[in-house]
């Protein structure tokens, strides 16, 4: 048997290793051109995702790709056959911006004997930000801040997106015409929609201005007089879905959440553990998806339904946090406490809630673990955890208790991973408290 502690980071890991790109995406690249191959690239794994295209690509190649600050592979040069740039997440930067200008540029000199490669992943749409005509770096900003704090899902803010860029939505491959595009997505999305995923910008966008503005207007977000301007011009709108300007764009997802989940359920398994994989696509407010979670576990715990312990439920998807109090969110430490007040220590349950990219609400942790001892260590410290909760700063609930998640970049990004134990009896996990 083994402590809590170490079977939820066994889980989180052996998902984490099922998605990292140098394990999946060569099998997906495809035949060289007869003309040049130029590469580019967006998102918290494009750097890795570029290192492994550079190590298995057997003719020449260049390009440039985009990453967050700090997720360039150790070891890795920025100034290879594949350029790499870093930049801010999740607010766009200077950086960001003059990266997305030179990949469109990039994009633009290509002909009909050429390959367009883009590697695409989760953040992708801060990190690849080129304002539409009229826009400038801060009014993206602007909106994308207020949506990102008031509760948007990212289908509804990487709609928005999209129509204020001059490059996201399909306006990539559009550039690209007539070569060949082949895109290879991890996906960090629920359903994995490649068309939402980093905002899509090399597939059709089936959204239009008017749902962009319908968005802005259910969230209360008064944007900067330009975007209003801007979203009321039919020139805001995205290639849509048959323009022939797309007709040479294929799309290939390479990692997603459900890969990530199977790998955990495997493991799982080994163990000892049941596993159930509720779903790879949850959405909604953190603290209300966990007292979903909550009950289903009452329910095992109380009548062996769906299934009876020893087992583990485990979910994936992109919950969001409406931020209220003067915490900064982070939707996996306010699952993480939403769930331990609905469980009030209940005996035998323990959990973990992750940001697969390794960071959760823009702190340094991935997120955290949840014991039976959760709430009466907090309350031995005077921690009040509804208060942190309402709040919103969950993420300083936990850290006093040193339950907090460090896993650094993991330069991948499949959303949320979360993983409940149920085990009353003990009989795959010591009765050892925390697990150390």
């Amino acid at each position: 048997m083994a402590g809590a502690r170490d079977i939820l980071r066994g889980l989180l890991d052996e998902a984490l290793t099922a998605v990292a790109v140098e394990h999946r995406l060569a099998a997906h690249l495809p035949a060289p051109p007869r003309g040049r191959t130029v590469v580019i690239g967006a998102g918290k794994a494009a750097a890795a995702m570029a290192r492994v295209v550079e190590d298995n690509w057997p003719g020449p190649l260049s390009g440039l790709v985009v990453t967050r600050y700090g997720h360039v592979p150790a070891g890795m040069s920025t100034t290879g056959r594949i350029t790499v740039i870093e930049a801010s997440h999740p607010l766009p930067d200077e950086q960001g911006e003059a990266a997305a200008r030179r990949i469109l540029d990039l994009a633009g000199e290509l002909g009909p004997d050429d390959l367009l490669l883009c590697l695409i992943s989760g953040g992708g749409s801060a990190l690849l930000t080129l304002p539409a005509p009229g826009l400038t770096l801060a009014d993206k900003r602007a909106v994308t801040g207020s949506l990102l704090a008031c509760g948007a899902s990212i289908s509804e803010i990487n709609c928005v997106r999209k129509h204020l860029s001059a490059i996201k939505g399909g306006r990539l491959a559009a550039m690209a015409a007539p070569a060949r595009v082949v895109t290879l997505l991890v996906s960090d999305v629920p359903g994995d929609d490649p068309s939402v995923i980093a905002s899509g910008p090399t597939l059709a966008d089936p959204t239009t201005h008017d749902e962009a503005m319908a968005v802005l207007s259910r969230y209360h977000v008064t944007p900067p007089l330009p975007v209003a301007l801007h979203l009321m011009r039919p020139g805001s709108e995205t290639p849509k879905p048959g323009d022939p300007a797309l007709a040479a764009s294929e799309i290939r997802v390479v990692a997603a959440a459900q890969d990530a989940l199977e790998a955990a359920a495997g493991r799982a398994r080994a163990l000892g553990l049941a596993p159930l994989i509720l779903s790879d696509c949850l959405e909604g407010e953190s603290r209300e998806v966990a007292k979903v979670h909550a009950a289903i576990v009452r329910q095992v715990l109380r009548h062996g339904q769906p299934l009876p312990p020893p087992c583990v439920i485990l979910s994936g998807g992109e919950t969001t946090v409406t931020v209220r109090g003067q915490g900064r969110g982070g939707r996996n430490s306010e699952f993480g406490l939403a769930l331990a007040l609905a469980l009030e220590g209940a005996p035998g349950v323990w959990a973990l809630a992750c940001d697969t990219d390794g960071f959760d609400g823009g702190g340094d942790e991935a997120g955290v673990l949840v014991f039976p001892e959760t709430l009466p260590r907090a309350a031995a410290l005077g921690l009040d955890g509804k208060a942190h909760l309402v709040n919103n700063d969950a993420a300083g609930f936990f850290g006093r208790l040193d339950d907090l998640v460090m896993t650094g970049p993991t330069l991948t990004n499949v959303n949320d991973f979360r993983a409940i134990i149920i085990d009353p009896e003990g009989r795959v996990v010591t009765q050892d408290g925390r697990g150390r």
